[in-house]
């Protein structure tokens, strides 16, 4: 079965949550009528006062990558939603600027004298990290003004990292770390045998090196550290470790064995769990907190598969007995405004030109559409691409006079006037069914 349906009264007020086939059936008597497509709002014209009969709850269960939401009505799972994060592509395009603006210091350009006193205020969060939050809170608005929720349940987890590093921790050895007793180098040769890791090359000089290079996302933390004769550094360079000793499968494994686990999800669950729970204390009076102990014991109990959606759903004391109505989730996927820059720049730094030497534009907007948004438009002749009909697609690039989407993996410029309609305008993400 498919999600329900959202439903708001003539004034914009949230009404209960309706079947589809009850939906189908309003806009078939002309009771109601599309207010948005993804996820599907219904605006009811016949209901001008705020009749709700049923209590919700919104369940969340946030992570760093994927966040679940799901809507429970009683016992019942009325609708289900995963949304995919873009912190580290929003990390990346940082590291990026960075780039630039650390190359453009070095140029003989015009004096910037540095700025001092720059402190962060508190409470501060990483750009990538505030966009985990802001996601999160731009969706629980969302549906609490489509939606008659009373409560709001939340999955509060703190991860320990030293535990997930070291299972056997204890004690004492919280504060000693992997470096008690030792220098980097020391520690390096004491764990590598004195030789290189790779080649097993004995007296000669060793380099400290990086089995996941820093240009592919590595961390300089101590076991991510291994050592390497110059040789072997230099013919690694930026590989993936896997496809560099792939014919070495033993010492793959022994080196990956004692590589350390990614720890970035982890932490920045740890960094944002308080502050997602303060903002939705300022939009929910009633907001709950929840251990991740219970959410495995109520899906484990109840037979249930994990996804981050289903994780959502398990999460509280009321998730005890519950029955799942949705047989697939909403995927949306977080795709952003396009950029800020006044300019592209190319892989040097400089702006980046066209063909007529004129500097590329991030963001082409015309009055009629712009990119991302899902549109329904005739073809009014057969194309390389596809034959003459009736299509939905997503537009790839506005253009002067119409449009530009992609069909079958090839690209169709189209008039506006073959436009039937606007499906969906692009409000920065992308929804699907399945990934």
């Amino acid at each position: 079965m498919q999600n329900y349906v959202f439903q708001i009264d003539s004034n914009k007020q949230p009404l209960d949550m309706v079947h589809p086939a009850r939906a189908r059936k309003l806009q078939s008597q002309q009771k109601a009528k599309t207010f948005r497509t993804y996820p599907y709002v219904l605006i009811n014209s016949n209901c001008f006062e705020t009749a709700n009969t049923k209590e919700y709850i919104l369940k969340i269960d946030p992570g760093a990558t994927w966040t679940g939401f799901a809507i429970q009505c009683g016992q019942d799972i009325v609708f289900r939603m995963e949304l995919k994060h873009r912190g580290q592509l929003i990390k990346e395009s940082l590291t990026k600027r960075a780039g630039f603006r650390r190359s453009r210091r070095t140029r003989k350009l015009r004096y910037r004298p540095k700025r001092f006193n720059r402190s962060k205020p508190q409470g501060w969060l990483a750009p990538s990290l505030r966009h985990r939050l802001d996601t999160t809170e731009t969706w629980i608005k969302r549906f609490m003004s489509w939606c008659p929720i009373q409560t709001i349940e939340i999955e509060l987890v703190r991860f320990d990292l030293q535990k997930l590093d070291n299972p056997e921790i204890s004690g004492q050895e919280y504060q000693q770390g992997t470096l008690f007793g030792y220098e980097v180098r020391e520690y390096l040769l004491e764990k590598w045998g004195r030789q290189c890791v790779y080649c097993g090359a004995t007296n000669t000089p060793l380099q400290i090196e990086h089995i996941k290079a820093k240009a592919n996302g590595g961390s300089d933390r101590i076991g991510n550290l291994t050592l390497a004769c110059e040789h072997c550094n230099i013919a690694k360079g930026t590989q993936d470790v896997r496809d560099f000793l792939q014919h070495k499968p033993n010492l793959l494994k022994k080196i990956l064995t004692n590589a350390p686990k990614p720890l970035a999800s982890a932490s920045a669950v740890n960094s944002t769990r308080f502050a997602i729970v303060k903002r939705a204390k300022q939009l929910c009076s009633d907001v709950k907190c929840w251990s991740g102990g219970r959410t495995k014991h109520n899906r484990v109990n109840l037979g249930l598969l994990k996804s981050h959606s289903i994780d959502a759903a398990c999460v509280g004391e009321s998730a005890a007995e519950i029955n799942l109505l949705t047989e697939q989730p909403l995927i949306v996927l977080c795709k952003g405004h396009g950029t800020r820059q006044a300019v592209r720049c190319n892989a040097s730094g400089f702006p980046a030109l066209d063909k007529s030497g004129q500097p590329i534009k991030p963001k082409i907007i015309y009055r009629h559409c712009c990119a991302g948004d899902l549109v329904k438009f005739r073809l009014d002749k057969d194309r390389k691409a596809a034959i003459a009909g009736v299509y939905t697609a997503r537009v790839k690039t506005p253009t002067k006079n119409g449009f530009e989407v992609k069909l079958n993996g090839l690209r169709v410029s189209q008039n506006i006037k073959f436009l039937e309609r606007f499906i969906h305008r692009n409000d920065g993400y992308d929804y699907l069914f399945t990934v």
